[in-house]
């Protein structure tokens, strides 16, 4: 606000507000723009690309068809009540896992990291269990529950459950000393304290790993469907390229990218909206 001097009835001068020039949101909106503008740019791009590649002849059009011919299998495949049966199966694989794996996560983190004891002592087996690729679950996954849901919950499970467990171990830790001795100074309750101090501080590590184990929880749904043969996009991924129906298996692969590209867009919101508060979240707004 600019201040200007007035005179007022008895001749003293007296303050004039004006309204400063906005510039803040009209640098955001062009930073919006720049960025929906290059992000177009990227995917015309990519698509030209795409068409040229068989057209031109520098791959086989009968392995790698062109994106025209694949954009337009995706609109029949959009109007196959199947397909939508098929990602829906795949949606239900996806959701059940992540929630038995956040769940885990987060009450194993919150222990483990709460008692420095089991921190340290289970500090080797989960650097031990972590790497292991889900994928070489698989085998056991079908000894132990065969060709069904669970196979591919146990897969999807494993996987989501170290992003959300070594985020929630980190955020844990990283509550501050001398906050806990001045909660344990007044007299707070282990709850209490869990509650208002290290709930706080995990929150943004625990939305970290939310939207990580989200996008892992896909990309495995999808690969058990693919090997251990349950309903889904991944199956008939698989039975298309079996029939050699490529166009499908492209638009199918689409299909998969979009889905991605949707839940982490929705986490994304869900992760702004949840750390509002948080110095991190206003700083991009700022910014």
């Amino acid at each position: 606000m600019d201040l200007v001097d007035s005179p007022t009835a008895d001749g003293l001068p007296a303050a004039v507000t004006h309204p400063a020039p906005r510039r803040a949101p009209e640098r955001k909106r062009r930073r919006g723009m720049r960025k929906l503008v290059l992000g177009v740019a990227g995917i015309v791009g990519f698509l030209l690309t795409w068409q040229l590649l068989p057209t031109i002849g520098i791959v086989n059009p009968a392995y790698f068809p062109t994106a025209s011919d694949t954009i337009a299998q995706l609109f029949v495949l959009l109007q196959d009540l199947e397909f939508w049966r098929n990602v829906g199966r795949t949606l239900t694989a996806w959701g059940l896992g992540l929630l038995i794996a956040t769940v885990l996560a987060v009450v194993l983190g919150t222990v483990i990291g709460l008692v420095p004891f089991l921190r340290r002592a289970t500090h080797t087996t989960v650097e031990f269990l972590r790497p292991i690729p889900s994928v070489a679950l698989i085998p056991l996954a079908i000894l132990v529950f065969g060709y069904q849901l669970q196979s591919a919950l146990l897969i999807i499970v494993f996987a989501s459950f170290w992003q959300v467990f070594i985020q929630v171990l980190y955020g844990v830790a990283d509550v501050d000393t001398v906050a806990r001795d001045t909660a344990r100074s007044f007299g707070l309750t282990r709850g209490s304290r869990i509650v208002n101090l290290v709930f706080p501080t995990a929150l943004p590590y625990l939305m970290t790993g939310l939207r990580l184990a989200a996008t892992v929880a896909l990309i495995l749904a999808i690969t058990a469907e693919m090997f251990i043969s349950n309903p889904g996009i991944g199956r008939a991924l698989m039975m298309a390229r079996e029939a050699n129906q490529w166009t499908t298996v492209y638009a199918l692969v689409i299909v998969t990218g979009l889905l991605g590209l949707v839940i982490n867009l929705i986490f994304r919101v869900i992760e702004r909206r949840s750390l509002s508060w948080h110095q991190s979240v206003r700083g991009e707004e700022v910014l």
